[in-house]
């Protein structure tokens, strides 16, 4: 009876395993994506750093500006776009997963 009750128990818990997992492989995704993102923001500047010192007049130095300014966009754009992909891959997983158990409840 008590071996019966366990499988039980464990077998009813996998959903939330299954939620859990979700959510740890959305987080990890995540914070993969800021690293990448922090690490193309960093090379920038230090691009723009080295680049100043070519710079021999205020229109340089200006150019210079709006084209580390427009990197720095399409690199956030990008990260914002990959971080919505991730957390809206999560949530069909979890929609998905809330289904199936929603759908066994009702053939019960």
């Amino acid at each position: 009876m008590f071996q019966e009750f366990s499988k039980q128990f464990g077998s009813s818990m996998d959903p939330f395993k299954d939620l859990v997992n979700i959510q740890t492989k959305m987080l990890e995704e995540l914070t993969r994506q800021q690293m990448e993102c922090t690490k193309s923001c960093i090379e920038a500047t230090i691009q723009q750093t080295k680049e100043m010192q070519k710079c021999q007049n205020a229109n340089d130095l200006l150019e210079l500006q709006k084209a580390y300014a427009r990197e720095l966009e399409e690199t956030l754009r990008c990260a914002g776009e990959q971080n919505l992909k991730a957390l809206n891959d999560a949530r069909a997983a979890i929609e998905k997963v809330t289904q199936e158990q929603f759908d066994a409840f009702d053939r019960k």
